[in-house]
Parts: structure tokens; sequence; C-alpha cells
């Protein structure tokens, strides 16, 4: 077989072969935006305020098969907020002493409970970090990188949040 019938062969072979992988339909779970949630109707205890919140209940209704409700007493499903809070703290210093590099957090601890007040998910703390370095002659940019990092932690504790409530077991199941 002559060396272009071969590439030729090659082509042809790991063309089938993506064909055959995107055809089988395999697709992460979650990523296609859709999550199957164990309940009909959440409450949310963010304050009205909250960004994390917002972005929660958007993700939440951008789904058909749940409802964000205003009243507690008419959701199958209570997220309760424990505790949300972000920090900011030293991670290294130059030879002067000047902070270097600083690490941003952002803390979220909730819990899951049903209309019957029973728990379906424990008490669960999420924390993210992300470093940061700084320059003393660019602190509008840091700082406007610093909200970029918070905005994406909040991002990623929205997906971790719904991947947690996708797992939950109804009581009884």
């Amino acid at each position: 077989m002559s060396a272009p019938s071969k590439h030729l062969v090659r082509a042809l072979c790991a063309l089938l072969a993506a064909a055959v992988l995107a055809g089988c339909g395999f697709q992460l779970r979650g990523s296609n935006g859709q999550y199957n949630m164990p309940f009909q109707s959440i409450w949310l205890s963010f304050n009205e305020s909250s960004p994390l919140g917002t972005e929660l209940k958007r993700n939440l209704r951008a789904g058909d098969a749940v409802r964000v409700v205003n009243d507690a007493s008419k959701a199958e499903a209570l997220f309760d907020v424990i505790s949300e809070t972000r920090g900011k703290a030293i991670q290294s210093l130059n030879s002067l002493g000047r902070v270097r590099e600083y690490s941003l957090s952002y803390t979220l601890v909730f819990q899951v409970r049903d209309a019957n007040n029973r728990q379906l998910l424990a008490p669960t703390e999420i924390t993210l970090r992300r470093n940061i370095a700084f320059d003393e002659s660019q602190v509008l940019a840091k700082e406007s990188e610093e909200a970029l990092l918070y905005r994406d932690m909040q991002t990623d504790l929205v997906q971790q949040i719904l991947r947690r409530l996708v797992a939950i077991k109804p009581v009884g199941a």
C-alpha cells in the first residue's frame, strides 16, 4: 500500500471513530444545563440583594423542572443559608515586606430541608480559594481582577450547589 493511501485510510478511520463517539449521545450530567431535581419547588433563604442567590435562582429557573417560590410554606424543599463569607488573606510578601500575593476565599454553609422540616441535606460547607498576585503600581487593575475572581468563584459555587441538590435522596426513598 502506498503512503498516500495509508494516510487516507487512517484519516477515514479517525473520522469514523469521531462519528461513533459523537453519535453515542454521551454527555456529562448537567452539561446541557438541565438537572433532574428530586423536588418540584424550592425556597431559597438568600437576601434579595445577594448576587449568589440571584445567580442560583437564575440557574434553577433555567430548567423547566423546578419552581423557585417566595413562600416557604409552598415549597417542597427549603434551602437554608447558614453563612456566606468572603475572605482575603496575605499569601506571600516580597523582600521589602510588602504584599506580593493574596489568597481569596468564598465560603458558603447551607442545608436543605423538606416541607416537614426533615433534613434532606445536612449542613454542607463549600469553600473555594483563588490566589491573586498584587502590584502596588496597578491597584485599580488588581481590584477589577479580584472582583472577576469572586464572580468566577460565585459561578463555580452555584454549579457545585446544583450538583449537590441533584444528589439529594428524598426521605423514604
